[in-house]
């Protein structure tokens, strides 16, 4: 039976532009349906710390608790698995999610090696700043203006890259709310786990020492 989409335009998915240079990555835009706009802007989680959180330590309802269900589904992973040359679909997932950036947020980096791809779709109503907070595809570790792409995050941006040792990514620093939720392939569940309880304790020390 096929899958019944609510917030992901499925099409704009399978129709991504791959690439394989500077290393194999996806780009598509508009795949957020535009009736899941308002809702997903509604039902976002009311995130008041930096950085990314595994999902199951924010809220989840509505429209938003529907696009990571469809996120999660096996079409998206057999999508992205064609398109970036490997098999992800019995792969472990994770979801985080972020909506404020601090200003050492972004810094130009590769992933972990237990992480096999990645997939960021960002929920901004607009991006003004064409200088800061926009994803760039680097082709080296040390320069931001070495890029062969860049992403602005508005509402329905979508990347996706297959990690390497090479896949250096990031984006210029910039402070304040930038939408975004990410899923990541792992190697196994127990990186996964890993990963999920770092995410958490690095958060619930954050509050400790904000209200200590």
């Amino acid at each position: 039976m096929p899958t019944a989409y609510s917030c992901i335009d499925i099409d704009s998915v399978r129709n991504a532009r791959t690439e394989r240079e500077p290393y194999n990555y996806l780009v598509a835009s508009h795949v957020i349906l535009p009736d899941a706009v308002g809702g997903l802007r509604r039902d976002f989680p009311d995130i008041r710390e930096t950085g990314f959180f595994p999902e199951e330590d924010v809220e989840r309802h509505g429209a938003f608790a529907s696009l990571l269900e469809e996120m999660k589904g096996r079409e998206i992973s057999e999508i992205v698995s064609g398109k970036l040359d490997i098999d992800l679909v019995d792969k472990p997932k994770m979801i985080t999610i972020r909506k404020l950036s601090a200003a050492k947020d972004g810094r130009i980096h590769t992933d972990s090696e237990a992480k096999i791809a990645t997939l960021l779709v960002y929920l901004n109503d607009a991006w003004q700043d064409s200088q800061a907070g926009r994803l760039r595809v680097l082709r080296n570790g040390t320069d931001f203006e070495a890029m062969a792409e860049e992403i602005s995050p508005v509402t329905g941006s979508l990347f996706a890259f297959r990690r390497a040792d090479n896949s250096w990514h990031g984006h210029t620093s910039f402070v304040g709310e930038r939408r975004v939720v990410q899923m990541t392939w792992l190697r196994s569940q127990a990186d996964v786990d890993r990963k999920k309880s770092r995410g958490s304790l690095s958060h619930f020390f954050k509050k400790v020492l904000r209200f200590g």
